[in-house]
């Protein structure tokens, strides 16, 4: 179902979608654009427990929101998804697609499935998310895709992981000027290291260790640093920037 486009100037009780919101960064956002007055739409793909733990959260605070599951890297489930969202919170406004796995494996012919995985997960599923995205936000709509400062890095073993961040840079790029005339903001924000469970996982003490000093501010990000500048450019205030990568990293990189 596509929504009819308003003028940014339009008042509307603006209404958001955030994927993978259940935990760490994703929830962050949907917190902070809960509490900027903002219905949110919680996806999540696997843990109903914790997306629900999340709209309560947002509910005790005065908000509105509501848990709604889908695959983002299946075209059935997030058309499905935008449709519930526009049925339940009434329009669409903005889209942060914060979904995403991290699995690390060097570029080698068998990990060749580690790759596709990551890439039907990463890629894919910024390609259909921002695709519905440009279909149904209305005029003075947002976009934000959450990319990766480690793309500057280059480390060992990211190599499927940048891959496929890269190219949701690339279709951020790509889709700001194909909304040209639309009034639709499209950014990515790169942070850096984040103390997230997606983060820690599968690192040894000591790498977290090294990472975290990798930036001058010699600390990991927390989730709600990186929710501050969606926050931002989801704004009225964020409305001149467009087709740019936010590296939210505390000089890391």
């Amino acid at each position: 179902m596509e929504s009819t486009r308003q003028t940014s100037t339009t008042p509307i009780n603006k209404s958001a979608i955030v994927t993978g919101a259940s935990r760490g960064i994703g929830r962050a956002i949907a917190l902070r654009l809960a509490s900027d007055g903002i219905k949110v739409a919680v996806n999540y793909c696997a843990d109903a427990a914790k997306a629900a733990e999340v709209v309560h959260a947002i509910e005790a605070r005065g908000g509105e929101a509501v848990a709604i599951k889908a695959d983002v890297s299946n075209s059935e489930d997030v058309s499905r998804l935008f449709f519930d969202v526009q049925e339940r919170l009434g329009g669409l406004d903005i889209v942060v697609h914060n979904a995403g796995i991290m699995p690390l494996a060097p570029i080698a012919p068998e990990n060749i499935d580690i790759f596709d995985r990551t890439v039907q997960a990463n890629l894919r599923g910024a390609f259909l998310i921002l695709g519905q995205a440009a279909k149904h936000l209305r005029g003075g709509g947002r976009i934000v895709a959450i990319s990766t400062s480690v793309i500057a890095k280059s480390f060992p073993g990211y190599g499927p992981y940048i891959a496929a961040k890269a190219g949701v840079e690339g279709l951020v790029r790509v889709l700001a000027n194909e909304l040209r005339g639309a009034g639709i903001t499209v950014n990515a924000v790169a942070p850096g290291p984040v103390a997230t469970e997606l983060f820690v996982d599968g690192k040894s003490a000591e790498q977290i260790a090294q990472l975290s000093k990798g930036a001058p501010l010699e600390r990991l990000a927390e989730p709600e640093d990186i929710a501050r500048v969606v926050s931002f450019l989801a704004s009225h205030e964020g409305g001149w920037i467009n087709a740019q990568v936010v590296r939210a990293n505390g000089g890391f990189a």
